[in-house]
């Protein structure tokens, strides 16, 4: 069981995206979807936009990888199909990349499209040219606005600038998933930063 850690740049819902009972990471960090495994904890802190550096944005327990076409045509993943008429759950659905008749990745609009509705190809090679897995987490806690300052005493668990870290020493591992299961609550517990 690993760790993985990283910046939440823009939260607004998407990458993650907590709502409908469940976390999914599918979009944006192709390197933690490629190599990430079922029993894995998946952390975002916060960015100094926000003025949440060192905060916890986030965290997932990977229960489940898929394939964005399994991820899909799956009914329990249908209300992440984003709806850009919707609320702001609905509009910043993260279920957006399928596979056509003729074996070409498409996205539909949403928040990774361009402002006119059209295909992003910056963001469908980023999103899918590496890998086209998709982590689902029941067990999570999204903060968003809430996010709490993480202790000092885990600061190296905070990544500074862009990438990710997921290279920690067991007993530090075990310590800081104590912590992060301390907490009683589960699901959502504020919305996004961006909202």
């Amino acid at each position: 069981m690993r760790i993985h850690t990283y910046i939440v740049e823009h939260d607004v819902g998407f990458a993650p995206n907590p709502f409908w009972g469940a976390c999914t990471l599918a979009n944006c960090k192709p390197k933690i979807r490629k190599h990430a495994d079922v029993g894995d904890v998946i952390v975002g802190t916060g960015s100094a936009k926000y003025g949440k550096s060192g905060c916890l944005v986030y965290w997932m327990k990977v229960g489940q990888i898929v394939t964005f076409d399994q991820y899909w045509e799956d009914s329990a993943y249908r209300e992440k199909k984003p709806n850009l008429r919707g609320s702001c759950m609905q509009q910043y659905g993260d279920n957006i990349y399928y596979t056509d008749a003729n074996g070409e990745v498409c996205q539909i609009d949403s928040f990774h499209s361009e402002s006119n509705g059209f295909l992003s190809k910056d963001n469908l090679v980023r999103d899918t040219s590496s890998t086209n897995r998709v982590l689902i987490g029941g067990e999570y806690l999204y903060f968003g606005k809430s996010a709490p300052e993480i202790p000092s005493e885990f600061i190296d668990f905070v990544v500074k600038g862009q990438g990710h870290k997921n290279n920690f020493p067991d007993s530090e591992v075990r310590r800081f998933l104590a912590w992060l299961m301390s907490f009683p609550q589960r699901g959502v517990v504020n919305f996004p930063l961006d909202w």
